[in-house]
C-alpha cells in the first residue's frame, strides 16, 4: 500500500475531445510548482496521481492549492488490486488507529468490469468493518469518518479527506492575455480571475516619474509577484508615460484628461498585445466606480482599440472586489500609499458622459502617435516570479 496525492479535475471533464490539451497543460504546471520535489505525475483521463513524496505532504498541498484546475487534492492509499476481500483488509489497517464512533463508506467504481455496483460494495465493507471493529455503528447522514473507496482501471484508491483546489482552467490552455496593472485593489483581482479561466497573462505598467515614485513601481512588481504564484510567472512591461500625461495636462480641456489619458493607455496596451501575441485586454474597471467607468466613458474609451477587453470584475461592488483581494493576499500592498499615475493628475470635475467626436478633435491637439513610437520603442519588460526576491530596487 503506497501513499500518494490523487487530482481530481472537476471542470475539465467537460472538455471531452480536447481534454488531453488541458491535462496535459495541468500536469506541467503541477511539475512547474513542484519543480523543486522529486515527484512522478501520471494521469489518465479521469485522475492525477503524484508519487515519491516523502514527508512533504502539507508542503506539496500548499503549492498545489495554487494551481488552477484542480477540482479536489486527495492524501490517499493505493493498493494494486480491485479484489474486494484484499480491499476490506486493507480497510480496516488504515480505521484501526482512528478513534471514531460512527462512519460511511462511499464507493465509486469507474471499472464497470467490476461485477457489484458501488452500493454493493459500500455495504460489504461497512459490514466488514462492523464485525472487525468494536464499537462502531453507520451513520450514513452525519459520520464521523467518511471511507471514500474509488476502484479504478488498475487498482484501488482509499482515503478519508479531500481538499478544494482553486477549479477554473490550467494556465495558458486559453491563450494569452495583457493585464493592466495598476497600484490598485481592482486590477490585480481582475488578474487573478483571468488566470482562473486558463489565460496567460503579461502585465503592462503605466509610470509617470517625476510624479510617481519608485515606491509605486515596487507597489506593482510586488503585486505582479503575488499574482505570478499563479501565473508561473509575470512579465512585466512597463511604460514611461511621462511625456503622454504632461503633454494632455497641458493641451486638453481637464475635464477630459482621464478619458484621454486612458484612450492612450488602451492603444499602447493593443500595441504590446499584438508583439506579445495576446488575444485580449484584462483591466479592473468596475461599472460606475470611477469617471472613467461609466458606462458611456467606457465606450468611449474602448473604441481606440479592436482587441476585445474583458473585465473580470464589472459587476462586482467594491467591498466584493475587496473580500476577494484579501483571498489572494493583494489587498495589503494595493492599499499602500503610493500613487500611480492614474491618480495624480484627477480632475476636480471629470466627465462622465464623454463624447467620442469631442475626444478625437482634442487628441488632434498633441502629437500622440509619436508620444506613443516612443514610449513603447523605450518600454521594459521586468519578469518576476514567486521566488524573485522582495526588494524590487535590485531590478531597476
Amino acid at each position: 500500500m503506497e501513499k500518494i496525492i490523487l487530482i481530481k479535475y472537476g471542470e475539465l471533464t467537460t472538455k471531452k475531445e480536447n481534454i488531453n490539451l488541458f491535462i496535459q497543460t495541468l500536469k506541467e504546471n503541477i511539475k512547474y510548482k513542484l519543480k523543486d520535489e522529486p515527484v512522478e505525475i501520471q494521469y489518465d483521463k479521469g485522475r492525477m496521481f503524484i508519487r515519491g513524496l516523502k514527508d512533504n505532504y502539507d508542503k506539496v498541498i500548499a503549492k498545489l492549492k495554487e494551481v488552477f484546475g484542480i477540482h479536489e487534492i486527495v492524501v490517499c492509499y493505493e493498493i494494486k488490486t480491485l479484489d474486494l476481500e484484499e480491499i476490506k483488509k486493507e480497510v480496516l489497517s488504515l480505521v484501526q488507529e482512528k478513534e471514531f464512533k460512527t462512519f460511511k463508506v462511499e464507493t465509486k467504481r469507474s471499472n464497470k468490469a467490476i461485477l457489484k455496483n458501488s452500493l454493493e460494495i459500500s455495504s460489504e465493507i461497512g459490514a466488514f468493518l462492523l464485525k472487525n471493529k468494536k464499537g462502531i455503528v453507520v451513520d450514513v447522514h452525519n459520520p464521523e469518518v467518511v471511507i471514500h473507496v474509488e476502484m479504478r482501471n488498475n487498482g484501488t484508491y482509499l482515503y478519508f479527506e479531500k481538499e478544494l483546489g482553486l477549479g477554473g482552467y490550467p494556465v495558458s490552455t486559453l491563450g494569452k492575455g495583457i493585464l493592466m496593472l495598476s497600484g490598485g485593489i481592482d486590477s490585480p483581482v481582475a488578474g487573478y480571475m483571468a488566470i482562473k479561466r486558463g489565460v496567460k497573462l503579461e502585465a503592462l505598467y503605466f509610470e509617470s516619474p517625476p510624479h510617481t515614485s519608485i515606491e509605486a513601481k515596487n507597489k506593482v512588481l510586488e503585486l505582479a509577484k503575488i499574482l505570478s504564484k499563479y501565473n508561473n510567472d509575470l512579465k512585466v512591461h512597463v511604460i514611461h508615460f511621462t511625456e503622454i500625461q504632461e503633454a494632455i495636462y497641458k493641451n486638453i480641456p481637464h475635464e477630459y484628461l482621464i478619458t484621454i489619458m486612458r484612450r492612450m493607455m488602451y492603444r499602447i496596451a493593443e500595441i504590446i498585445a499584438s508583439r506579445s501575441n495576446a488575444k485580449i485586454l484584462v483591466n479592473g474597471e468596475s461599472i460606475g466606480q470611477v469617471a472613467s467607468q461609466t458606462l458611456t466613458s467606457m465606450k468611449a474609451i474602448n473604441e481606440v482599440v479592436k482587441i476585445p477587453v474583458i473585465r473580470p470584475v464589472a459587476c462586482f461592488d467594491k467591498l466584493e472586489i475587496i473580500d476577494l483581494a484579501k483571498k489572494i493576499n493583494t489587498y495589503e500592498t494595493s492599499i499602500l500609499p503610493y500613487e500611480d499615475c492614474c491618480t495624480i493628475f484627477v480632475p476636480d470635475h471629470p466627465v462622465i458622459n464623454p463624447k467620442a467626436r469631442l475626444c478625437e478633435e482634442y487628441e488632434k491637439r498633441i502629437p500622440y502617435k509619436d508620444l506613443i513610437y516612443e514610449a513603447i520603442k523605450n518600454h521594459e519588460v521586468i519578469k518576476v516570479s514567486e521566488n524573485t526576491k522582495k526588494d524590487f530596487d535590485d531590478l531597476l
